[in-house]
């Protein structure tokens, strides 16, 4: 059989299963969820030895430090993906909610309501926890999933993916409802974004070349999980400790993940004040800074920010700085740099607290608080199946709602149009 033809008969599994469960009741699904929970628990053991062949394989292909942080999984991190997929279980079904309902002058009555798209597709690199907190909300909103891991995490993947089914069929989750596609080829991202008629939707989490290249082959529609070039901006307004601590948090507390600050923009008339003591808690932490001329005259232990580091998603404990001369600089930077994920404004003031949250084009906007809380679970959806930087149809951290469309359902008594 070739490639072509073997995921072809993944997608008719999706397909068949995605009808299955569209059958489901929430209480049938929840019973699901729960029992996928308690499989991850039990086999707990025989998952963290499979992370840490994915660890040693990591280690000795010399991926960096950051890049190792998101493929680990410890005790503490698989008790939050159970956590993750029992919280899931708890929400409130979006599957037949009822948008809207409107009569007509003809008396025809319309009602908008949620259904489940079908077929879901997902492509993603290193995080292991994707695969549970994305079968998760599938199974809730009666969606088949197609898993394709990268080959960083294939160990780690394939034993979750054996705890969640395994666990799942002890209460009728049906057959190639999620599928794991252990193959490493590189035309199998390509086959899942043009399986027209049996792939609904492509979710894309990974690196900027993975996202283009697939992005390019797709005949089905694709929502990207794009890198997060991250901002926060001190105004000149903020206070001093309040900046400090979100700006320290932002960068240092996990710094190998999407929402992390990756740029760090300080006004002009605070930055004496702010910037050598938040440059001596970043050296601290180990942060490399580099700046532009005049944040280095301010912390001259800076590196030169070169035009790229703008656009950079670091992924690591460095952080590029500038200083800027009012907040309608800092937010045509954040507009042209950005890449619309999460940007922060720390500041005292309303005006410009209204301006920041009006003007920044971005799916997250905090005002006084880090941008590391972008994230399904600390947004108390559960978990997520990714953060779209797109426009359509979702935006943001995507959980349940976001894994539904929606249908009319019309009710008549006879008529006809004229």
């Amino acid at each position: 059989m070739t490639l072509h033809e073997e995921m072809l008969a993944v997608g008719d599994g999706a397909v068949a299963a995605s009808r299955e469960l569209a059958l489901l009741s929430e209480r049938r699904k929840n019973a699901i969820l729960e029992a996928m929970a308690a499989e991850v628990e039990t086999r707990k053991n025989a998952i963290l030895d499979a992370n840490k062949k994915d660890i040693e394989a990591g280690r000795n292909a010399g991926l960096s430090t950051a890049l190792l942080d998101r493929l680990l999984l410890t005790e503490t991190r698989l008790v939050g993906v159970v956590k993750g997929i029992r919280m899931v279980g708890a929400l409130r079904d979006p599957v037949g909610a009822r948008i809207s309902r409107w009569i007509r002058p003809n008396g025809l009555v319309i009602v908008k309501q949620r259904v489940p798209i079908g077929v879901i597709a997902i492509l993603y690199e290193s995080r292991p926890n994707v695969t549970a907190d994305t079968s998760a909300l599938c199974i809730k909103t009666s969606n088949a999933v197609i898993l394709r891991g990268g080959k960083e995490a294939l160990n780690s993947n394939a034993a979750l993916a054996e705890a969640l089914t395994a666990g799942g069929r002890k209460k009728g989750l049906p057959e190639r409802a999620i599928q794991l596609i252990r193959c490493a080829d590189h035309d199998v991202a390509r086959e899942l974004v043009q399986m027209e008629g049996r792939v609904d939707l492509v979710i894309l989490r990974g690196g900027e070349a993975l996202i283009r290249a697939v992005t390019d082959q797709a005949r089905v529609p694709v929502i990207k999980h794009y890198k997060g070039v991250c901002h926060t901006y001190v105004d000149e307004s903020a206070k001093i400790e309040m900046a400090l601590a979100i700006c320290e948090n932002a960068k240092c507390q996990r710094p190998g993940v999407c929402n992390a600050m990756e740029k760090l923009l300080v006004h002009e008339k605070i930055a004496p004040a702010f910037l050598p003591p938040m440059a001596a808690r970043f050296a601290e932490r180990g942060v490399e800074l580099r700046g532009d001329a005049a944040a280095r005259a301010i912390a001259p232990g800076m590196k030169e920010a070169t035009e790229q580091d703008w656009f950079e998603e670091y992924l690591d404990l460095i952080l590029t700085v500038k200083i800027v001369p009012s907040i309608e600089a800092a937010i045509a930077h954040i507009n042209r740099h950005g890449s619309r994920h999460s940007d922060a404004i720390v500041t005292e003031s309303e005006a410009a607290e209204r301006m920041f949250t009006r003007d920044v084009d971005s799916a997250a906007v905090y005002v006084n608080a880090s941008t590391r809380f972008t994230d399904g679970g600390e947004f108390g959806m559960g978990a997520e199946i990714g953060i779209s930087t797109d426009k359509l149809h979702a935006r943001g951290p995507m959980a349940l709602e976001e894994l539904t469309t929606y249908k009319y359902v019309i009710h008549g008594n006879g008529q006809i149009r004229e």
